[in-house]
């Protein structure tokens, strides 16, 4: 396995765990939903953007 395999997998592991994490978060089902597409569609970018301002985040 390359290192490009390598890197997709760490990925593929932390966007499963940012859905998880959604999921059984306290955010209304709409928001969660949306949290869902975004890390699903932009896998980096998506989990950045859930790591930071995602559901259960205080404001900065």
């Amino acid at each position: 396995m390359d290192l490009t395999g390598i890197g997709g997998l760490i990925i593929l592991i932390a966007d499963i765990f940012a859905i998880v994490m959604i999921l059984q978060s306290s955010a209304k089902a709409i928001e969660k939903l949306v949290w869902s597409l975004v890390v699903l569609l932009l896998p980096l970018i998506g989990l950045i953007f859930w790591y930071f301002a995602g559901p259960g985040r205080k404001a900065f």
